[in-house]
């Protein structure tokens, strides 16, 4: 299935598949795109991207890992 910077909850959860055990609170912004952009099934236009939209992206992760712990 392929997404997008829209599908937050998505990205979430491949995140927290990818990099189990770190807060999201610790990443940058600029290491969190990068590794959004590397995500498998991940299809959208690098330069969509923004603040807004890489803090949804990392308030879904928190979520999804303070869900896991």
């Amino acid at each position: 299935m392929k997404y997008g910077w829209k599908d937050t909850e998505e990205i979430a959860v491949h995140l927290l598949e990818r990099f189990p055990g770190l807060d999201p609170l610790t990443v940058r912004f600029t290491d969190l795109r990068n590794w959004v952009l590397d995500l498998p099934d991940f299809e959208d236009e690098p330069g969509l991207s923004n603040e807004k939209i890489l803090e949804a992206v990392q308030m879904a992760w928190l979520e999804e890992f303070r869900r896991q712990a």
